[in-house]
């Protein structure tokens, strides 16, 4: 899954760019609002992780923008401003969710995949295909019961395929959520990691959709 991170505090920044990385996203960084709006006219995040207090566009204007642009992804707030007036003012301009500073790594992580699974319509935290179950929470996959070690991007191209489940994913679609703008290998990983998985959990689980993508039966 794909994470812009909108934070012009640079050691903020950072640190969500490893935590979220480390937590299996793909993380994009702008430092200021027009960059933001720019990244977000550009691609279809996830998840857009949103300060409020940004140069040159505030975050509340890149959520209206974004809004009155017909952009549907999750807006997370991420800010030290806690009145009820600028959680209100947030809310209304479009924005799904507010987190105050401080606040811990664990919560926000929370928060982003609650608004992933809500986003495509998968509230639940564990995802069950048939024999083969997907706790989004851990990251953690098993199939008749027994753990399956997947490696980061397996897993990343799985829960997109799973949390799409009965719509066709194009190839296209799993480059640009699973990958972000440091990846440089981006030619044939997609059959690559497709046929791992079906190494891993059985051949049956995902089915290609010649010269286009890949599907998993809802």
């Amino acid at each position: 899954m794909r994470v812009l991170v909108v934070e012009d505090e640079p050691d903020l920044a950072a640190t969500l760019r490893k935590t979220l990385a480390e937590s299996g996203f793909s993380v994009d960084v702008a430092a200021d609002g027009e960059e933001a709006l720019w990244q977000a006219e550009a691609i279809a995040y996830d998840v857009i992780v949103l300060d409020l207090m940004i140069p040159i566009v505030d975050g509340w204007e890149v959520v209206r923008r974004i809004r009155a642009r017909g952009n549907r992804s999750p807006v997370l707030v991420l800010t030290a401003r806690d009145t009820t007036t600028d959680k209100v003012r947030a809310l209304d301009s479009g924005a799904d969710d507010y987190l105050t500073k401080p606040f811990t790594l664990d919560e926000l992580l929370a928060r982003i995949r609650a608004l992933i699974r809500r986003a495509a319509g998968s509230p639940a935290p564990v995802i069950r295909l048939g024999e083969v179950e997907i706790e989004t929470s851990a990251r953690r996959v098993t199939r008749s019961g027994a753990e399956v070690d997947l490696a980061p991007k397996e897993y990343a191209l799985l829960e997109f395929l799973a949390l799409h489940r009965g719509a066709l994913v194009t190839r296209s679609m799993l480059y640009e959520h699973i990958y972000d703008d440091r990846d440089d290998s981006m030619s044939n990983l997609a059959e690559v990691y497709v046929s791992s998985v079906r190494r891993k959990l059985g051949h049956g689980l995902i089915r290609t959709c010649r010269g286009v993508g890949y599907i998993i039966d809802a």
